[in-house]
């Protein structure tokens, strides 16, 4: 998470939430029946996100969305200039054949999501990958667009965006600093 003197509230718990719902329903209406669905959490943030989402879903659809974690450590095009840690993905159950929803908190450059797709794939052809980002804040390096979208951000690329999650951080919350 970004450090330092936000520069602008976001989001808070509430309008948090407000965005989750409504790309669980987005996710509801476009992916029905959803018997086929799992989610698959970026770590670190992502994976809350994604229990929150298949949260959403079991209380309006009585489904219980599978969710999984992926550490992209390994998958990264910048090995050289980072610190490894080697976690394997936990994901318990088959990607085989499955509609993935790909959750993280903010999409930039893309690099990330193209990490955690690689590791998805190593662990069986999924039928569908799609991506739900709680913040997009642009500059895309790579041709990747997010599927469900909790708030557009357009961002400098000096700015950075942190987000806050209660399962991490001790509450909720979104700043640009």
């Amino acid at each position: 998470m970004a450090g330092g003197i936000p520069k602008a509230q976001l989001m808070n718990g509430e309008g948090m939430q407000r965005a989750l719902t409504r790309m669980a329903h987005e996710i509801m209406e476009q992916l029905a029946p959803l018997d086929n669905v799992v989610m698959v959490g970026i770590r670190r943030r992502g994976v809350p996100l994604a229990q929150r989402l298949a949260d959403i879903i079991q209380a309006y659809e009585h489904v219980k969305i599978p969710v999984g974690e992926v550490n992209i450590a390994m998958y990264r095009d910048d090995l050289a200039n980072r610190e490894l840690k080697v976690e394997e993905p936990n994901i318990p159950f088959e990607v085989a054949g499955r509609t993935v929803v790909l959750v993280d908190d903010v999409l930039h450059t893309g690099r990330t999501v193209r990490a955690a797709m690689d590791a998805i794939l190593d662990q069986g052809r999924a039928e569908k990958i799609r991506l739900a980002v709680l913040i997009d804040r642009g500059h895309r390096e790579l041709p990747i667009r997010p599927d469900y979208v909790g708030k557009n951000v357009p961002t400098a690329q000096s700015e950075r965006i942190g987000v806050q999650l209660a399962e991490i951080d001790g509450g909720d919350g979104v700043a640009l600093y």
